[in-house]
């Protein structure tokens, strides 16, 4: 009799002591990593959107719209602004198309699968079947590049094709900077086969 109380109560013990410590435990474990990351909202989000970049030689009263030339237009199915936080940005996760004219209103075009504007530095950054296409015909290909506004200048890290129907010319290579028409290049390496028009004398 005694033997049986003993081992219910040794059961019971054990019992308890396991639900004491399964009640006890606790989750000390640190979110970090990506676990770590706040979950972060566009303040506003819009559709069909159209950026228009105009400059003027001369300050306008806000009425006045004379004497300006329209520089870029940029379009968008969707644009998400997170311009409300330290180092602002606007996302276009759909893609995004830009008409950008010279000075004589002659429109090259870019397009991309996805854009960022980051306002702080006036810096667009164009990722996914990116091209560039200008007014003359020339074409450059890329996967990602970015285009510093406020400097007029272009540049890619990634690699490159870029076509010039003018002298029948097809190039690959790696790392690329350019003025937004494609009249200056600076390729920063080329490979493989670069095609070269020739010319017939007759």
């Amino acid at each position: 009799m005694n033997k049986v109380f003993t081992d219910n109560f040794k059961s019971i013990a054990m019992v308890f002591s396991i639900a004491m410590l399964f009640f006890s435990c606790k989750d000390n474990y640190k979110r970090v990593g990506e676990e770590a990351k706040a979950n972060i909202f566009p303040q506003g989000v819009a559709k069909d959107f159209v950026l228009t970049y105009t400059e003027t030689k001369e300050r306008l009263n806000p009425d006045e719209s004379k004497n300006t030339r329209v520089m870029a237009v940029m379009t968008s199915s969707i644009s998400n602004d997170f311009d409300n936080l330290k180092f602002p940005y606007r996302t276009f996760p759909e893609g995004v198309h830009v008409d950008f004219f010279d000075d004589n209103n002659e429109k090259s075009t870019i397009t991309a699968d996805y854009g960022i504007i980051y306002g702080a530095t006036n810096v667009i950054d164009l990722q996914g079947n990116v091209v560039i296409a200008s007014h003359d015909g020339k074409k450059l290909e890329t996967t990602q590049l970015y285009w510093d506004q406020g400097n007029e200048w272009i540049f890619t890290q990634e690699k490159f094709t870029f076509t010039n129907p003018e002298d029948g010319t097809v190039m690959d290579g790696e790392g690329m900077d350019f003025n937004k028409d494609l009249s200056f290049l600076n390729a920063h390496k080329t490979y493989g086969l670069m095609l070269i028009k020739e010319e017939n004398d007759d």
